[in-house]
């Protein structure tokens, strides 16, 4: 932390969900006689029959682990279903927080198959200062076109750049998470060059698009920190870039589910939540954290247990980006439940 305050990075993103406060209480002990010198934002899952009362009073206990007075960009989090923003408790708690000096700004984040119908109404409705969206090379078919080496590409979020746009019109902040298209950075090692790396890519893709204003990322060391500054400031990909990209693209592809997509969720007679399932296999294997796994995996209502036993296989061919459904979900339920 202090070493990033010291590189220049002055923004800091946390949720009340994230190790069940410990990262708030972590964060709020590392600002420390600092937090005037930074942005700091949270998360709050406002959910379609919150209470005003209970918004209040989640908002005070992470002010109360972040040890500060107030908290710069307050999201709703992980929102995927329009019902959360149309309960008007969320607009009424906000103009009371920020009535208040307890909250600055208001935000909602989101990666699931329903953010375009989200973002939409959050935005014409003016419930929302910046958004936190998932945003990144492999959701976006400019990517693929720009490319000489043919890829099977289905747009993932085909409304993205449009709703990007209209955020910026409408003068609200864009903020990209999700940019390393699953965090498998070990496997291009070989083939980066010049002390340029796979994530600087992926960081320089988003950064140099015209409406993202900024990017968050987890950083476990002050190397990383070095390394992913490199992007910092980008405004343009290179063809080294573009080629490491689809590189990652070639090898990861069948194994990472895209955000946004949803596709495969009507094949599945049992219901299972088949991108939340895979979400968490992603930071099981790929990011090295099994215990968020572990921690996301028991909160999926539908979970792949039914996936261990299934006779149908209706998910056979049911993911357009041709993942083998079956040969993950299972695996992920027996290591995860």
């Amino acid at each position: 932390m202090r070493h990033a305050l010291d590189r220049g990075i002055d923004y800091f993103d946390t949720a009340e969900g994230y190790t069940d406060g410990a990262s708030e209480e972590t964060l709020g002990r590392a600002l420390r006689g600092v937090r005037g010198k930074v942005t700091l934002a949270s998360k709050v899952s406002a959910d379609a029959d919150a209470r005003v009362e209970d918004l209040l009073r989640a908002l005070e206990g992470s002010l109360r682990r972040l040890q500060t007075d107030r908290i710069d960009l307050y999201f709703n989090h992980a929102v995927n279903d329009v019902d959360r923003l149309k309960n008007p408790a969320w607009g009424e708690f906000t103009e009371r927080a920020v009535a208040q000096g307890k909250i600055r700004f208001r935000g909602m984040s989101g990666h699931g198959g329903r953010l375009a119908e989200c973002l939409d109404y959050a935005l014409d409705h003016d419930l929302v200062d910046a958004v936190l969206v998932a945003h990144n090379f492999g959701q976006d078919p400019a990517f693929y076109q720009r490319l000489t080496a043919s890829l099977d590409f289905v747009a993932v979020q085909p409304e993205l750049p449009r709703l990007l746009a209209k955020a910026k019109e409408k003068k609200v902040g864009v903020i990209a998470m999700k940019t390393l298209r699953g965090a498998r950075l070990n496997d291009l090692r070989a083939y980066e060059r010049g002390g340029n790396t796979f994530a600087q890519a992926a960081f320089r893709w988003v950064l140099s698009g015209p409406h993202v204003d900024a990017l968050v990322v987890t950083m476990t060391s002050t190397e990383q920190v070095d390394e992913y500054l490199g992007a910092s400031g980008a405004t343009g990909v290179s063809g080294s870039d573009l080629e490491l990209l689809a590189r990652y693209e070639a090898r990861n592809g069948t194994t990472q589910c895209r955000y946004g997509c949803g596709t495969c969720l009507a094949a599945c007679p049992e219901g299972v939540a088949i991108d939340e399932v895979l979400r968490t296999r992603m930071y099981a294997d790929d990011y090295g954290d099994l215990r968020l796994a572990k921690r996301e995996y028991a909160g999926i209502a539908r979970n792949a247990q039914a996936c261990v036993s299934c006779a149908h296989q209706a998910c056979t061919g049911a993911c357009p980006f041709g993942i083998d459904i079956a040969r993950l979900t299972a695996p992920a339920h027996r290591r995860l439940a």
